[in-house]
């Protein structure tokens, strides 16, 4: 048997870049986050940049996370060997929390001059527990490198994260 590993070796995050926090991010900091995806979907991304989705559960907008174990999840229902989390950069601007689902600004956000929706963790809001972002402006993502699954044999009883075996 095996498991996937999504091993992060470079924790130094550059310059004037923040890593994971349980607390909201903060105002125009920049912080690196992770974009789940497959690995088709990564080159086309990595060649044109990101780009602001139709809808989602916090409206239109790029979903990313702090939590590299979050993004490793994603395409959730898809062949882990297909898939890619590309590792950013974002000033998140201005920032919303959205602590509870039906919150009034769900997904609205945005017209009400925020930059970014973030969803704490553990809040109800999603099953896992683990937080999530949406930036509207795609332009403020900057893409550091893709982080590519590793297969390696299994370790019972071993979580890894955030060095990363599942």
């Amino acid at each position: 048997m095996s498991s996937v590993c999504w091993a992060e070796a470079d924790f130094d995050p550059p310059r004037g870049v923040f890593r994971l926090g349980t607390q909201q991010p903060s105002d125009n900091q920049t912080y690196v986050m992770y974009h789940g995806t497959t690995k088709g979907n990564a080159q086309g991304i990595l060649a044109s940049g990101f780009r602001r989705s139709a809808d989602g559960m916090l409206g239109p907008g790029v979903y990313l996370s702090r939590d590299l174990e979050k993004a490793s999840r994603y395409p959730i229902n898809h062949p882990e060997r297909d898939r890619v989390v590309i590792k950013v950069k974002v000033n998140v601007g201005r920032v919303k929390a959205i602590n509870c689902q039906n919150h009034p600004m769900q997904k609205t956000w945005h017209d009400h001059g925020y930059d970014t929706a973030w969803v704490p963790p553990n809040c109800g809001m999603v099953k896992s527990g683990l937080e999530e972002d949406c930036v509207w402006d795609p332009s403020r993502i900057t893409i550091i490198r893709l982080i590519k699954p590793t297969v390696g044999p299994a370790q019972p009883g071993f979580s890894g994260f955030p060095h990363g075996c599942m």
